[in-house]
């Protein structure tokens, strides 16, 4: 046992970070499998069934921590019917440069870009499906514009032209 003690601390070969904290790039790829699966409305049950996973094996995915591999992914690229490189879109490059082959030598831990990411909140998947439900589309389209309108920073309507417009497309006061 002596011998060993003498040897320096070998870094993680399965790719979490040096704290044992599972990889940002496998949380990423997990929080995108998570995301889509439910704006499909599947559940983790169903999505484990259509891949051969219990549903415990899918939260582990969707957690980040377990690592999925290039087949797994493949398959779930299929089931959830996006393209591969959909799992690794939208990554912050504090993301991306945290990789495996990156994670040699660093010592700081990654901030969690995860909770600041709008398309992970609860919030935006209820928003999503709700508007789905909309069934005309002229009438989604025209939510769909008020949205961008009113989600664009560079000329907000202020109080009083709004509640000018509103009066004057009340109906008359008898």
């Amino acid at each position: 046992m002596a011998e060993h003690q003498d040897q320096p601390m070998r870094l993680s070969t399965r790719g979490r970070t040096p704290s044992g904290k599972p990889n940002p790039v496998d949380v990423h790829v997990g929080a995108r499998i998570r995301l889509r699966r439910t704006l499909l409305g599947m559940s983790q049950e169903s999505l484990g069934e259509a891949i051969g996973l219990t549903f415990q094996q899918v939260q582990k995915y969707e957690r980040g921590a377990n690592r999925v591999g290039a087949s797994r992914l493949w398959d779930l690229s299929r089931v959830l019917d996006v393209a591969v490189s959909y799992f690794f879109e939208d990554m912050d490059d504090d993301v991306s440069s945290l990789s495996p082959r990156h994670i040699r030598g660093a010592i700081e831990e990654p901030r969690e870009s995860r909770d600041a990411d709008p398309l992970t909140r609860r919030e935006t998947l209820e928003l999503v499906r709700a508007y789905y439900r909309i069934p005309s589309p002229q009438v989604r389209r025209r939510v769909f514009e008020l949205t961008k309108t009113l989600g664009t920073p560079d000329d907000p309507p202020d109080a009083a032209s709004v509640e000018i417009e509103a009066d004057r497309d009340a109906p008359p006061a008898e």
